[in-house]
């Protein structure tokens, strides 16, 4: 996961009487919740319990005085390093506890109330799959749900997941993001415009797909967004070979037909608008694909395409920064590549030759996706390398009961990670009225019309915020850069 606290906002008076600083917490490139240092810390003393033999950062320290603003700053940009080493830690990022803080964090920030809906899931050919589902749910709810009323046998729900698709004016498709098991699905949806959530396959490796092609439903779902992949442009085709695919769809033979389609180059990959690379050479325009353990860049020269290929394996480390001055790209780079929220750029650093490393770097909104793209192709790798299959990597650890501090300083217990066990009802945390808790440690939701205009206010904030695509990961050197773990495996026949 990918954190940063890239700014701040100031709170009223809490049922304390004492106003505070809340931290802006984004995930994986877009905002996910506003936590005050008090909650932060909580979850740290939590971890601590949770997990006693591992070594977890050290916490920024308390102040028993009120904060000037460079001490926010100071604080702010501790507790960002905090957490972003959290993030980082391998065991720390798959703990229960914190999936289940993050989630609840999410709902509290952005006003959601836990209750049913009719949430629409779809597969790549716009099939649509009306679920019921709480709206604090997590993906791996949904994911459930979703895959229960297709008759997808459990055993291979987690071959799939839950991801972010947007219409592109041009028409075209486009992966917003991939849903992680800390958010609701329900509640990021509305954070991104006129996006569905869809079923795609979780995994790299086509070799997956043998197992799933045992299962009718499960061949089905791979058929579906094969067919859809090479409408869309994404497997690329031969005209003899599509007039055969066509051949094969109208008759139905849908194992056939993945058979042909699994053993082409770019199947099973991610594709991205074009943006603006600097290689071969500065403000060159390229196509991004991200799949079978490679980053390979489609440059366009006139009506000829070139194809570099990156090696994941080859790739030592690699990071995600902001680019603060516009002029960091030069005049001449086309404004394809300009789109708002496009100051993104991830730069790699890649074993070109024996002793030869070089940067490369790609300028785009979706720089983000393409980090998190990498990191699950090096954590598949890894897992493969230990002998883990891929249910056993998703199943989820036993959770620890989470004692969640609101914003105004109640306690919410939390016995288990389920929908009906996230926060029972929300208030501003501006909010002056006394409620107190009940024997279970739930608030009662608040009347209507309690909300002051300072909670109004802090509202607006937040959902504003929910509509920004920010950076999330601010390197400030190679050393805060993620290190791959699968490029020691690199040995003299690689080069």
């Amino acid at each position: 996961m990918h954190f940063s606290i890239p700014d701040t906002q100031e709170f009223g008076p809490d049922n304390s009487g004492s106003s505070f600083t809340g931290f802006n917490i984004h995930i994986n490139g877009s905002f996910h919740c506003c936590l005050r240092y008090k909650q932060l810390h909580s979850l740290h003393e939590q971890l601590k319990r949770s997990l006693p033999t591992l070594a977890l950062p050290s916490f920024p320290p308390k102040k028993l005085l009120p904060l000037t603003p460079s001490q926010i700053e100071q604080r702010r940009i501790s507790l960002e390093r905090y957490i972003q080493l959290v993030g980082q830690d391998p065991v720390l990022c798959r703990s229960e506890l914190l999936r289940a803080f993050l989630l609840n964090a999410q709902q509290e920030s952005s006003f959601t109330e836990c209750r049913e809906v009719s949430l629409d899931v779809f597969l790549m050919n716009g099939y649509r799959i009306v679920t019921k589902a709480f709206t604090t749910d997590c993906s791996s709810k949904v994911l459930e749900k979703a895959c229960s009323l297709i008759d997808l046998p459990k055993e291979y729900t987690y071959y799939f997941s839950l991801y972010l698709v947007r219409n592109e004016p041009n028409g075209e498709v486009a992966i917003a993001k991939k849903l992680m098991d800390f958010e609701a699905p329900h509640i990021s949806q509305k954070q991104w415009d006129d996006c569905k959530i869809v079923i795609r396959t979780s995994y790299w490796d086509a070799n997956y797909d043998l197992e799933l092609m045992r299962d009718r439903i499960a061949l089905n779902l791979l058929y579906i967004q094969a067919l859809s992949d090479v409408e869309r442009g994404w497997i690329l085709t031969s005209r003899d070979l599509s007039d055969q695919l066509t051949d094969l769809q109208a008759r139905g033979n849908k194992r056939e037909y993945l058979e042909i389609v699994r053993k082409l180059p770019l199947y099973g990959c991610l594709q991205f608008p074009r943006v603006c690379v600097d290689y071969p050479q500065p403000n060159t325009m390229a196509t991004v694909i991200i799949g079978n353990r490679e980053l390979n860049l489609l440059t366009h020269y006139g009506k000829k395409i070139q194809e570099t290929k990156f090696k994941v394996t080859r790739i030592r480390c690699w990071r995600v920064t902001t680019i603060h001055n516009n002029e960091e790209l030069s005049s001449n780079s086309s404004s394809e590549s300009r789109e708002p929220g496009g100051n993104l750029e991830l730069s790699f650093e890649y074993l070109m030759a024996k002793n030869q490393l070089k940067w490369i770097t790609i300028y785009s909104e979706q720089s983000m996706l393409m980090s998190v793209c990498l990191q699950s192709i090096v954590d598949e790798l890894l897992n493969q390398k230990n002998g883990s299959d891929i249910n056993n990597v998703q199943t989820h650890q036993e959770f620890a009961p989470l004692s969640y501090i609101r914003r105004d300083g109640s306690n919410y217990y939390i016995t288990d990670s389920s929908s009906t066990d996230t926060l029972s009802s929300i208030s501003d945390s501006n909010s002056t009225s006394n409620q107190q808790s009940n024997g279970s440690g739930k608030r009662p939701p608040p009347s209507n019309g309690t909300s002051s205009s300072s909670s109004s206010s802090s509202s607006s904030f937040i959902r504003r915020k929910l509509k920004e695509f920010n950076t999330t990961v601010r390197f400030k050197s190679g050393k805060d850069s993620v290190h791959n773990e699968a490029f020691e495996w690199i040995g003299d026949d690689d080069l």
